[in-house]
């Protein structure tokens, strides 16, 4: 028996989005049960490189069988969710779920900015944005989608901030490496204001709030498609 069919059958019935690590745990859980075959006990080592190509080619085999339905990796965990296109049958038979409000724009284009440049600190977003960030800052942290990550080595220390593992499922990302263009955008440089209290304007390639906008725009639809 494949390692892919049977990792298949324990996303299909999970209730939840599930790690790579748990999956190895599971395996590793089921290789020790007294009545464990040939099979069990020898997944029970599995490595984590290997389940997750065994998940990638699983991932593959159904996305070329374009079945209502695919296995995706959202925030470094996988589950089975069926196709946004399915979206409007989904909502007649389980209703809508309840979603928070959408974002406004100044809360994506500070988005934008903290997931391209994270870590960075609150200045450091002012300086880009040009506007006091901080009552969308406030907004941000309380949805989980940003959090602080640690301290900046200058005067102070203040706190600098990244982005989430719930962004990341907000956005339907697998990584912060799916973001459009992500390494070219991490390369601008930020140029520090010429006057004092001059911010700097974004350049125009770190603009990305349009794309973000279509990802939770898509991110909507992809909610309705989730299995469980």
């Amino acid at each position: 028996m494949e390692p892919k069919f049977i990792l298949e059958s324990l996303l299909f019935s999970a209730q939840k989005p599930v790690s790579v690590k748990e999956l190895r745990e599971l395996l590793a859980n089921a290789a020790e049960q007294e009545d464990a075959d040939v099979t069990a006990k020898s997944l029970g080592k599995i490595k984590d490189t290997e389940l997750t190509l065994a998940l990638e080619e699983l991932a593959r085999e159904h996305e070329t069988a374009a079945r209502s339905y695919r296995l995706a990796c959202v925030a470094g965990s996988w589950q089975f969710v069926t196709q946004p296109e399915y979206a409007p049958w989904l909502r007649a038979l389980v209703g809508v779920n309840a979603r928070p409000p959408r974002l406004s724009q100044p809360a994506l284009e500070t988005l934008a900015i903290i997931a391209y440049r994270q870590p960075i600190t609150r200045a450091g977003v002012e300086q880009i944005r040009g506007v006091n960030v901080d009552t969308t800052m406030q907004t941000l942290m309380e949805r989980g989608l940003v959090k602080a990550v640690g301290r900046a080595e200058v005067v102070g220390h203040p706190p600098t901030y990244g982005t989430t593992a719930l962004f990341l499922e907000y956005f339907g990302l697998r990584g912060l490496g799916d973001l459009p263009a992500a390494d070219e955008l991490r390369r601008i440089p930020v140029e520090k204001p010429t006057e004092p209290g001059l911010a700097t304007t974004p350049p125009e390639p770190l603009k990305a709030e349009g794309k973000m906008q279509n990802a939770e725009d898509g991110s909507e639809k992809a909610e309705q498609g989730k299995s469980r």
